[in-house]
């Protein structure tokens, strides 16, 4: 991912206001963020933990995507659960479900769209094998290249950002 100053962040979001966007949060110790290890920009609000946000390269530049934390608890005997970007498997508490209110009026009018995603947004990370998922599980081993695997991640994340922005 090409380095984002903070207004091109900033200015990148498109379901929240101007001045929400001006209020958020960068990710901590962002001025020394590896940028050739990331596919996106990832980061939980430090002060707001059940708020989390992307930021991805877009076709008409950076694309932000504001996301919170789904309340409740999972039930049932699921231990285990898999990413839906980067389709690494995790304990429970490893993904989470984020929800984004659309943009325009729908979000507006309360509409949203959900995602199960790593916890830690470090989709990229686990692709590249510089973090590993804290629960052990069986991985099946893949035949895809590095490169096809993010193509793969990120062609699942532009889908849940053309939920978000579908009008």
């Amino acid at each position: 991912m090409d380095p984002l100053t903070e207004k091109d962040i900033r200015t990148s979001f498109v379901n929240c206001s101007k001045g929400e966007a001006s209020r958020l949060r960068l990710p901590t110790g962002f001025p020394d963020t590896p940028w050739e290890d990331l596919d996106y920009l990832g980061w939980t609000d430090p002060t707001a933990p059940q708020r989390s946000l992307i930021v991805m390269p877009g076709a008409g530049g950076p694309l932000g995507i504001l996301l919170r934390s789904a309340t409740g608890k999972p039930t049932g005997a699921v231990r285990s659960s898999m990413c839906q970007i980067c389709l690494t498997g995790h304990d429970l508490a490893g993904v989470r479900l984020l929800v984004a209110p659309r943009a325009g009026a729908a979000g507006r009018q309360g509409n949203s769209v959900g995602q199960y995603i790593c916890a830690d947004l470090a989709c990229s990370l686990y692709l590249r094998g510089k973090r590993q998922p804290a629960l052990r599980l069986v991985r099946h081993p893949e035949s895809l290249t590095l490169q096809e695997r993010v193509d793969r991640a990120m062609a699942n994340l532009t889908a849940f950002a053309a939920k978000v922005t579908a009008r």
